[in-house]
């Protein structure tokens, strides 16, 4: 048999198994979980106002550890520098904003949703590109150690961050939305903001089209092979370490587009930006397992959506909700919701 008759028999060996291993429950919960809080917070339209602020925070959450996840999981890499990417790509989607000011105060939807791709596709080249600069002078030399993975891109972080108040200074900046994007929608006693609505299906668009990038492509099925076994992909003739160098570029874009969804939602930027969503991010992937996308996606929806309910109801535990959750669905499920490797 050929290298790629061998390859393919491999990989689709994986493929198949996880096909055969699709697990509801975790979904299941989510959905209970929303059932239960309509209970307890008795309004439909404060129930439904809550569900999508929820989401929309899940999405941004997504869009941030999506990428740390394929980092942190797929590569065995600690990379706690990934917040550095965020607030490159937030402080990207700033200094386009200033030279696109007539697209963004028309009051057209189409030409505010097209100055809108177009922050976000300079935000994720940018970041990404540092991503790429950034693995090979600094991850490349700390591969198998997370000891001094951990120390090495902290540090990286705080010098990216001390680079970009140099370039755009300390002080705070006020990002506005573009102006068809403002204000909300009211559907009866509910109030959506418009925003909330398309980062939901920004999100909802980058999963779909990561999960099927990993699971129905050859680039996707490669990556997964190589988790399981590096050694047998590289001996049949794949050049596995350069398809990891690009895993790690996506992911740092993904982060510089998580940067630009999260300041427009926060409304000012500072160089601290990029720290804000870490540790969620970092609980969301350890929830729903490391190097899992679809993990991913669930346990970002499940602490958003839990976090704001339990802050409306008992907003004295709003802070410790997440870490309530995060200790049962790891006393649950040691190595997360949708596990994808053996760590």
């Amino acid at each position: 048999m050929n290298k790629q008759g061998t390859s393919e028999t491999v990989i689709s060996i994986g493929s198949t198994t996880s096909l055969l291993k699709r697990d509801w429950l975790p979904i299941v919960i989510v959905i209970a979980a929303a059932l239960i809080a309509l209970v307890f917070v008795g309004s439909p339209s404060i129930w439904l106002t809550l569900t999508l602020a929820g989401l929309a925070m899940g999405m941004m959450v997504f869009i941030v550890a999506s990428g740390l996840t394929l980092v942190f999981g797929l590569m065995d890499v600690l990379n706690f520098g990934h917040g550095a990417f965020v607030t490159v790509g937030a402080y990207l989607a700033y200094a386009v904003l200033t030279m696109m000011t007539g697209l963004t105060v028309a009051d057209n939807l189409v030409l505010n949703v097209l100055a809108l791709i177009a922050v976000v596709i300079v935000a994720a080249v940018g970041a990404g590109f540092l991503g790429w600069i950034f693995e090979r002078i600094i991850v490349r030399r700390v591969y198998g150690d997370h000891l001094k993975q951990i120390l090495i891109t902290m540090g990286g972080m705080i010098v990216i961050e001390q680079v970009v108040m140099m370039i755009w200074g300390s002080q705070e900046q006020l990002i506005q939305l573009p102006t068809s994007l403002r204000g909300a929608f009211v559907m009866g006693d509910a109030v959506v903001e418009k925003y909330r609505l398309l980062v939901v299906v920004f999100g909802s668009v980058l999963f779909l089209a990561m999960y099927f990038s990993l699971s129905h492509t050859r680039i996707g099925l490669l990556i997964r092979a190589g988790v399981e076994d590096a050694e047998m992909i590289q001996a049949l003739g794949y050049r596995i370490r350069r398809l990891f160098v690009g895993l790690f570029v996506v992911g740092s874009g993904l982060a510089g587009f998580g940067g630009v969804m999260w300041v427009f939602y926060r409304g000012t930027l500072t160089a601290d930006i990029g720290g804000e969503l870490m540790i969620l991010a970092f609980i969301v992937i350890i929830m729903g397992g490391l190097g899992s996308i679809t993990g991913c996606f669930i346990s970002a929806i499940l602490v958003s959506v839990v976090a704001n309910y339990v802050a409306f109801l008992v907003p004295e535990m709003a802070m410790t909700s997440t870490i309530i959750l995060l200790v049962a669905v790891i006393s649950w499920r040691p190595r997360g919701l949708f596990p994808l490797t053996k760590r």
